[in-house]
């Protein structure tokens, strides 16, 4: 948090770059000054309406692309919440005073998504530099050099403006590959036995909703579960690939070991083998429900921690290695094994949850302690909820983040 209360309406006003702030339906939030004056407009004129009936197309001109382009652009970045950069764009403005008479102008505009927690587009930066007198400079008074140089800049700008839509089109290729990717990884829990569980994931801002977090759950024999979480290193695609091999090992190594420190072991040897997964950290834990006891093994994970009825919290610490890759061959994983009553609850997480810049872990960790007393009343999938409002910035994660919630 800064140390000054800052005024950020007054920073949006003296921006020297023209700018406007837009709704996700391309009304006019707010108007900074240096664009009501390249606009020539007073700002009860723009407040409330809808962007292109503020600035339409030139009707005279029948070639006009400027309201169309922006429209493109604008609604790309609501769609994909990733800021577009627009080619050199012809854009008349009407005249200050002069109903229906439009003046040639250019401009170089960048549109910019603000997102709230969820990701979602609250708003658009739509930023705006006017290179009018740059397209006219250097032609002379020579009618022909200005229409070759504008001719030219214009092509130069429609070829930057294909190439922009390949990449653009690549990108949402991409985009749905890792969605695809990430849900046949990290599918939503089906109930195991009689037991439910809430899980939830949500990626660094930025990273293609795509992250290197991973959960499972998997029922074994004897009305017992196994519950993991693991981090690999990384955001993006890269991430999520290592991310898949080893939660496929290690669901499968928790079927059939003996007990959640072995399954690390059987991971850890597989891990050697996958590149990009060292200093991969993970925590498994196994709940027998006919013996009322919680196993569990960490490599260099966060604990989880167990809520009992009475609000009390435990961090479970007792049986913590280095991460993958990071510990001495030969020496066997540390297992720790904690009773535990009827309602209580397990809730395991990776660092993205409760870690902040410039902070030490352990406030992370009594703010996790906090909510979930305050919460303890509630259902697994309401406790999920409240957990990432009260525990994740408010502008969005700047690390991945999965979280998985089992009433006990």
């Amino acid at each position: 948090m800064s140390a000054f209360p800052i005024d950020y309406a007054a920073v949006f006003q003296a921006l020297p770059g023209a700018a406007l702030l837009l709704t996700p339906q391309f009304v006019i939030a707010d108007a900074n000054e240096a664009l009501l004056r390249r606009a020539g407009r007073e700002r009860h004129e723009l407040i409330g309406r809808l962007l292109f009936d503020v600035f339409p197309d030139n009707p005279d001109d029948p070639d006009a692309s400027g309201m169309r382009n922006l429209r493109a652009s604008l609604e790309r970045v609501v769609a994909t919440g990733v800021r577009d950069s627009m080619a050199l764009q012809r854009y008349d403005v009407e005249a200050r005073g002069r109903p229906g008479t439009f003046e040639e102008r250019y401009w170089s505009p960048v549109n910019v998504p603000v997102l709230d927690a969820d990701g979602r587009v609250r708003l658009i930066v739509h930023r705006v530099e006017e290179v009018t007198e740059i397209v006219r400079a250097g032609a002379g008074d020579d009618p022909g050099d200005r229409v070759r140089r504008e001719a030219e800049l214009f092509t130069r700008a429609q070829d930057l403006q294909e190439v922009n839509e390949r990449l653009r089109r690549a990108r949402v290729r991409e985009r749905e590959v890792v969605l695809a990717l990430q849900e046949a990884m990290l599918p939503a829990p089906r109930p195991v036995g009689h037991h439910r569980a809430a899980v939830r994931y949500r990626p660094a801002v930025g990273a293609l909703n795509v992250c290197g977090d991973w959960y499972d759950l998997a029922e074994l024999p004897g009305d017992r579960m196994a519950v993991a979480v693991g981090d690999v290193v990384g955001h993006g695609l890269a991430a999520a690939c290592v991310m898949g091999q080893l939660r496929s090992a290690l669901s499968a190594a928790a079927r059939v070991a003996d007990g959640p420190a072995r399954a690390l072991e059987v991971l850890g040897i597989y891990a050697r083998s996958v590149e990009g997964a060292e200093s991969t950290t993970a925590v498994q834990t196994v709940i027998d429900w006919s013996t009322h006891t919680l196993s569990y093994s960490s490599a260099g994970h966060p604990p989880p921690a167990l809520l009992y009825p009475d609000g009390t919290v435990e961090l479970l610490d007792g049986a913590t290695d280095p991460p993958l890759g990071a510990r001495p061959e030969h020496v066997d994983r540390p297992e720790a094994q904690v009773a535990f009553a009827d309602d209580a609850v397990l809730v395991l997480y990776t660092d993205g949850l409760i870690e902040r810049r410039q902070e030490d872990i352990d406030v992370g960790l009594a703010r996790l302690a906090e909510a979930l007393t305050r919460h303890r009343g509630a259902d697994a999938e309401t406790l999920a909820d409240a957990l990432l409002v009260d525990l994740l910035p408010p502008g969005g994660a700047t690390d991945d983040a999965a979280l998985v919630v089992v009433r006990l």
